[in-house]
C-alpha cells in the first residue's frame, strides 16, 4: 500500500473464510458489520472504500448513496440478486464475485441428495433408530446409473452436475438455456440441448441451477411438475423462488412426481413447521450446499478481486 494515502476501509457484512479475511486485513481496516439490517448498515458505510458481502443482508442504492467513497462491493459466492447492479453502475462502483468458488460444493450437493432420495436414506435411517431392522425388505431403492439427467441452467454449477452425473452414473444429459453449450462441451458431457418441456418430460433428475430473476421467478410451477414422470426427482439448490413451494408440496401429496430436494426456500430462514418438511420423500437442507471448507476459502478469495480494485487494478472476476 503507497506510503500517505489513507488506510482502506472494508466493510464486512459477516465473517468469512480466514484465508480472504486475512488478505484484507493485511490491506486495510476490516470492519464487521453487527447486523445485515439495512438500518445497522447505513451508518457504517459513510467512510468505506469496499463493500464484502455473502448471502445474506443487501446493497441497496441507499446504502451506496450513503457511502461516498465506496469503490467496489465484492460479492462472497455468485448470486447477485441482494446487488442493486444498476446503482453500482451509475455510480462507478465495481462489484466483483466467485462465479467458480461453489461450483464443485453445490454439484456434489445435488448428488448427495439425488442419492438420498432414491436410496430412501432418510426412511430407512429413522426406521433403523426405531428399531425396524425388516424395512429392508420393504424400502425397495433405485439406482441413477444410466438414468437420465435433466439440467436447466447449464452455466458452471449445472455443467458439474453433468459431468459428475454423465461421468459417475453413465447418466445421459438433457440441459435447458437460453445459450446452447459449445459442442465440445457437449461431446465431454454427453449433453444435449432440448427445451424445458422435453426435459421435464423425459428426465430422471432434474437439476434447477438458474439464477433468480424476474423471468425466472416460479420457474416451476403446477403445470411444469405435471409434465414431470411419477418416478422422477426434483432438486433445487439456485433460489426458493425459483419453484412455486405450493406446487411442490401438492406434487408430492399426489404423487406426481416420486420426491424433491431442496437447499434453499422462499423464506429463509425457512420455518420448523415448513409443509415440506413432513413428506418421507423429501429431503432439505438449510441453504449450505456451498458451505464446504475448499468452498468457503475459494470464496472468500473475493478479497483479492476487492484489493485489485482498490489497486486501481482490473479485477479478475468483474461482473460490471
Amino acid at each position: 500500500m503507497t506510503t500517505g494515502r489513507p488506510t482502506p476501509r472494508i466493510l464486512m457484512y459477516e465473517p468469512m473464510h480466514e484465508a480472504g479475511t486475512t488478505l484484507l486485513r493485511e490491506f486495510g481496516e476490516v470492519i464487521l458489520a453487527p447486523s445485515v439490517e439495512e438500518a445497522s448498515i447505513l451508518p457504517l458505510v459513510h467512510d468505506v472504500d469496499a463493500i464484502v458481502i455473502r448471502n445474506t443482508g443487501s446493497i441497496s442504492r441507499r446504502i451506496m448513496e450513503a457511502a461516498p467513497r465506496l469503490k467496489v462491493i465484492g460479492r462472497h459466492g455468485v448470486g447477485l440478486e441482494t446487488i442493486d447492479l444498476q446503482a453500482a453502475a451509475e455510480r462507478g462502483v465495481r462489484v466483483v464475485y466467485t462465479p467458480e468458488g461453489n461450483c464443485e460444493s453445490v454439484a456434489e450437493h445435488f448428488v448427495g441428495m439425488a442419492l438420498i432420495l432414491s436410496k430412501r436414506m432418510l426412511e430407512a435411517d429413522q426406521a433403523l433408530r426405531a428399531g425396524q431392522w425388516q424395512v429392508r425388505h420393504t424400502y425397495i431403492g433405485r439406482e441413477l446409473r444410466g438414468k437420465t439427467l435433466g439440467v436447466i441452467g447449464f452455466g458452471r454449477i449445472g455443467r458439474n452436475v453433468a459431468r459428475i452425473c454423465h461421468h459417475g452414473f453413465a447418466m445421459p444429459v438433457l440441459y435447458a438455456d437460453r445459450v446452447a453449450a459449445p459442442q465440445e462441451v457437449e461431446r465431454s458431457l454427453g449433453a444435449r440441448a432440448v427445451s424445458p418441456e422435453e426435459l421435464l418430460r423425459a428426465a430422471d433428475y432434474v437439476s434447477l441451477n438458474v439464477p433468480l430473476t424476474d423471468e425466472t421467478r416460479h420457474l416451476i410451477g403446477r403445470e411444469q411438475l405435471r409434465m414431470m414422470k411419477p418416478t422422477a426427482y426434483l432438486v433445487n439448490l439456485g433460489r426458493g423462488p425459483l419453484w412455486d413451494e405450493r406446487a411442490v408440496l401438492e406434487a408430492l401429496e399426489e404423487g406426481w412426481i416420486a420426491g424433491a430436494g431442496s437447499d434453499v426456500f422462499e423464506e429463509e430462514p425457512a420455518p420448523s413447521d415448513h409443509p415440506l418438511f413432513r413428506h418421507r420423500n423429501f429431503v432439505g437442507s438449510p441453504h449450505m450446499s456451498a458451505h464446504t471448507e475448499e468452498a468457503m476459502r475459494r470464496m472468500s478469495l473475493v478479497a483479492e478481486d476487492v484489493i485489485a480494485v482498490l489497486e486501481g487494478r482490473e479485477p479478475q472476476w468483474p461482473v460490471n
